[in-house]
């Protein structure tokens, strides 16, 4: 065929949306950053508040995270050179997966290269080809991706709708196997999973259980644990999962489970299988972090308390927040184009937060994404709230 006519190619040189935003100089998306990912950020040579970070507890600049990382690249060097199924496993890595299973309250644990990796390894290993899996129309996309990788079916239910999850739950004969999959702290509204319903519905139903704690490790759960120690129910979720990109200050993820479960999927998972080790300086990141989270409490009642201040400033402004109960705020703006606005009228002003457009939410239903750290100052909060206000009137988001 004529390279002309390919149809993908036309497809690829008919997509002109993202220079079209460029133009209007509102593009809120790869804006490089020139500094450490901390309370305040470098861009472009100017000092902004940055509140589109998911680094809750803090800790990607802490001085004992980024010397563990150093002192791992001393020892290990770095990078691994194969997968861990093969040569590319270290004793550091089997000491991280021992604390982490500790740490959420499960007998074992694996890590994956990216949290994007085990939703999409897990859940395609262990739903088959006879199996359903359920999921929360607002799961993260390595959630569907992962169902969608596996053999069996797929039933998704409306947000946090635990009528709808019985629902999709009475369509699967008893006797099949069935999989609910959903956050525990859902990344874009900011709400929290109804687990206590969820977990008796799956014993009803004979269905298993997989939290993704991406967004709940270091804020949720006795000492930053997640969204199963946070309601008391980790004896009853059988799959954990978590990413160490937040508040664990690396790269990678990790699930955790009975032994069982995680021998299965040492020995079935392609995507841990066929992906290359995660580094030794991610891994040792993670394990310096988690140390601190668990010596310093006080990190998660500073994270709280800034997130009740903000939270409660941009709804005294007049902002329609959702259904938020945690540091992720979700900014109601409206239209796609009205959130690209502020989101660089606020850059303007000083201020770093991050654009959601459909389709990530529904159509007339545009935000903007506010996330809080451990290490914020309430004068940080406080600037930003005044600029939250100017903007905000400035555009006609609130009166």
């Amino acid at each position: 065929m004529n390279r002309n006519t390919n149809r993908i190619r036309e497809r690829i040189l008919e997509y002109k949306e993202p220079e079209k935003v460029m133009a209007m100089g509102i593009y809120p998306y790869f804006r490089p950053i020139e500094s450490e990912q901390d309370t305040e950020v470098i861009i472009q040579g100017k000092r902004l508040l940055m509140f589109g970070s998911n680094s809750y507890m803090g800790l990607t600049n802490h001085p004992k995270v980024k010397e563990a990382a150093a002192e791992a690249v001393r020892k290990y060097g770095t990078g691994c050179a194969g997968s861990r199924f093969l040569n590319g496993t270290l004793d550091l890595h089997i000491r991280c997966e021992e604390e982490i299973a500790q740490f959420v309250g499960k007998e074992a644990a694996l890590l994956y290269s990216t949290g994007f990796q085990v939703n999409q390894g897990v859940i395609s290993t262990l739903v088959g080809r006879d199996d359903y899996v359920l999921l929360d129309k607002l799961n993260h996309a390595s959630i569907v991706d992962g169902a969608r990788l596996s053999f069996g079916r797929t039933l998704r239910f409306k947000h946090n709708d635990m009528a709808g999850l019985e629902e999709a739950l009475q369509q699967v004969p008893y006797e099949k196997g069935k999989l609910i999959v959903a956050d525990g702290v859902f990344s874009m509204d900011g709400d929290i999973l109804n687990l206590p319903e969820t977990v008796r519905l799956a014993e009803k139903y004979n269905a298993m259980i997989m939290i993704d704690d991406a967004h709940a490790i270091g804020v949720l759960g006795e000492k930053g644990s997640g969204t199963s120690s946070h309601f008391g129910l980790t004896d009853k979720v059988d799959l954990i999962m978590g990413t160490f990109s937040k508040s664990l200050a690396s790269l990678g993820g990790f699930v955790a489970s009975d032994k069982a479960t995680i021998s299965y999927l040492k020995h079935h998972s392609r995507a841990l299988i066929f992906s290359a080790s995660p580094t030794p300086a991610s891994v040792a990141a993670v394990l310096a972090a988690l140390h601190i989270i668990q010596s310093e409490p006080e990190r998660i009642r500073k994270l709280w308390d800034n997130t009740h201040r903000m939270a409660g400033g941009l709804r005294a402004l007049g902002y329609d927040l959702g259904n938020s109960t945690t540091p992720i705020i979700p900014v109601l703006v409206g239209e796609d184009l009205k959130c690209f606005q502020m989101c660089r009228a606020l850059q303007d002003e000083g201020v770093f937060v991050n654009p959601v457009i459909t389709p990530a939410v529904e159509p007339g239903r545009a935000l903007l994404r506010v996330s809080l750290m451990a290490t914020h100052s309430f004068e940080q909060i406080d600037r930003a709230l005044e600029k939250f206000e100017i903007v905000g009137r400035r555009l006609g988001v609130i009166s």
